[in-house]
């Protein structure tokens, strides 16, 4: 079973690519850019990714992305990253970045867009890697902050497909960010939007309503609400679930409780996602073996988690047809 997982063709469509940053790396960059850690040696950070909540995560996950000052910074992060997606046949997958993380500290938006881009390029010219971004603003900032790094984004248009909202969910609830979203909406940007995680069923309504998203990223705190899971199923709104994530964070206990399973079953659109792999304990094929050893999980429903990915994906009708063909081909042969 977990050689069959770990060949299934699959997509990632809920990573943030800061935290997709290895310890070792962090380190590399960080002496080479003569940026001071406040840990020893990789060890420590290992150490330190102990968290209880949402925030401890953040105020190190900040902390690490401070290496990250010139375009070859992320393009090693993003290339890294990328080549795990190859060893872990994760054949199409949408990254989220956070610009406010870094121009708030004085790195253009230009040099974190060209970086990104460069190493995706580069993944897709020489494997034929798939993949696309998502710039995501940071929650717990302001309206005024979002609506900036948006313009600031708009002449770079091109090389990202939508938008998002990450960061601390409680308090900070997606009507927050209304305007901002109907500018995106406009410049004919897609969207989607971190809700249902530590925050109430209510933050996806209001994603839904307000924002328009496409996607729902986390979303398991939907089951508290029949109405809003009825309308998901209805209209078929994607979850994009992190199941690792989730039990680090706390919004689980262990795995065995997990509800990403029974919601599948109810007949919502969930994937499985990896979120932060750098922090959380595993990258995609660590997330389903974790759940198939939890919860257990069945080949049929691992092969529908891999077939939600795709069909929930920005990609166009011709390109899902086309590595969907790929998973079923691989579904016959194992």
């Amino acid at each position: 079973m977990q050689d069959f997982l770990k060949g299934l063709p699959k997509a990632e469509l809920h990573l943030h690519i800061e935290g997709s940053l290895e310890p070792e790396l962090m380190f590399e960059i960080g002496r080479r850019n003569g940026v001071a850690l406040p840990f020893a040696n990789v060890e420590e950070v290992r150490a330190a990714y102990e968290f209880n909540n949402l925030q401890e995560f953040l105020d190190i996950y900040y902390q690490g992305a401070q290496v990250l000052l010139h375009e070859q910074d992320f393009y090693d992060m993003t290339f890294a990253y990328l080549q795990r997606c190859r060893e872990q046949n994760v054949i199409h997958t949408e990254m989220f970045f956070d610009p406010q993380t870094h121009t708030d500290r004085g790195v253009d938006i230009g040099v974190v867009i060209r970086g990104l881009t460069r190493a995706m390029e580069d993944a897709e010219a020489q494997w034929g890697q798939s993949s696309k971004l998502i710039l995501c603003f940071l929650r717990h900032l302001s309206e005024e902050a979002a609506m900036e790094t948006l313009r600031q984004a708009l002449p770079y248009k091109q090389h990202f497909v939508g938008v998002g909202l990450d960061s601390s969910e409680v308090g900070h609830p997606p009507e927050k960010f209304q305007r901002v979203f109907e500018q995106a909406l406009n410049a004919g940007l897609l969207s989607v939007a971190h809700a249902g995680e530590e925050g109430p069923p209510e933050y996806i309504w209001q994603a839904l309503d307000l924002l328009k998203v496409k996607r729902i990223d986390h979303g398991v705190r939907c089951i508290e609400d029949a109405a809003l899971m009825q309308r998901l199923i209805d209209e078929q709104i994607p979850l994009t679930v992190c199941p690792l994530s989730n039990i680090k964070l706390c919004v689980f206990d262990s795995m065995s409780e997990h509800n990403i399973l029974r919601l599948l079953e109810k007949g919502l659109k969930v994937t499985v996602n990896s979120d932060d792999p750098a922090y959380f304990g595993g990258y995609m094929n660590e997330n389903f073996i974790a759940m198939q050893e939890a919860l257990p999980m069945s080949k049929e429903q691992a092969a529908q988690l891999a077939r939600n990915s795709f069909e929930a994906s920005f990609l166009t009708s011709e390109e899902k047809v086309r590595l969907l063909a790929r998973l079923d081909q691989y579904l016959q042969n194992h």
